[in-house]
């Protein structure tokens, strides 16, 4: 079974290893993050965790490969934004639902969170499904890039 960790300073070597296997597929649904976030990125994330601006969360398989990543962004106010991105091979398999669902557990539970935001482009089939299927209700448009998607919000409960 899968772990869902808190992002720490060891994940390092297995998350570049994630983001550059997976890179081609992430760029069919989502924006490119270019080269630059793959240079010394990490330790910048640690900081924005530290600071309790964002949480960021790597979901780890038993022979400690990335399958994923559920993070929580711009955390203010009791409301943070969610993004995740799926390994292609974990993808289609509830990988991404259930890292969602934990993590909006962690939101409420360890975080404090009342509410999550989301956004996708709208043709991203496969984050559209996970974020109806996790309670998510759409509340506007947005765009990506450049690219047309639809923004999205679940307010976090004591069942969550």
């Amino acid at each position: 079974m899968s772990d869902l960790q808190r992002l720490a300073a060891h994940h390092a070597a297995a998350l570049l290893r994630f983001e550059r296997e997976n890179r081609e597929w992430f760029a069919r649904s989502v924006p490119d993050r270019g080269d630059a976030y793959f240079a010394a990125r990490h330790a910048g994330l640690l900081a924005e965790q530290e600071a309790g601006r964002c949480h960021f969360h790597v979901l780890v398989a038993p022979d400690g490969a990335v399958l994923g990543r559920f993070n929580l962004v711009d955390v203010a106010d009791g409301e943070a934004e969610l993004g995740c991105r799926v390994a292609e091979r974990a993808a289609g398999r509830g990988v991404a639902t259930d890292g969602v669902r934990r993590v909006a557990a962690l939101a409420r539970r360890a975080y404090g969170l009342r509410r999550l935001t989301a956004g996708t482009t709208l043709d991203n089939a496969g984050s559209l499904a996970v974020l109806r299927r996790t309670g998510f209700t759409q509340v506007g448009e947005v765009s990506l890039d450049g690219r047309p998607g639809l923004r999205f919000a679940r307010g976090l409960t004591a069942d969550d």
